[in-house]
């Protein structure tokens, strides 16, 4: 087995046509279903809260995101446990997360 690289040139963004305003480069699968992948949200996004029915893990690259009532700037990282309600996730700027998600998606409310 050998190393894999993905140069920025590389990472492309998709839309996320269930969240307007909201794109992803999905830079891994880790596990089965799971995702590490960067995720940009256009200011006033919104992602409605949810579960994930495992461990995700997140780091703010850049900009101001509202998590569940708590602003989250740049530098911030949080652990949400499996089947944890999360959300919803506000961008309060432009903003760029770093996400790692052992597993599926799981269910968003509308």
């Amino acid at each position: 087995m050998e190393q894999t690289f993905k140069d920025i040139s590389e990472q492309g963004f998709a839309d996320l046509d269930m969240f307007p305003g909201a794109s992803w480069s999905v830079l891994a699968a880790p596990v089965s279903d799971g995702s590490i992948h960067r995720l940009k949200m256009k200011q006033g996004t919104r992602i409605p809260a949810h579960t994930h029915p495992c461990d995700e893990f997140v780091y703010v690259i850049a900009g101001t995101v509202k998590t569940g009532g708590r602003l989250c700037e740049q530098g911030a990282f949080w652990k949400t446990p499996a089947a944890t309600r999360q959300g919803p996730h506000e961008a309060v700027s432009d903003v760029e997360l770093l996400t790692i998600r052992l597993g599926p998606m799981g269910a968003f409310e509308e």
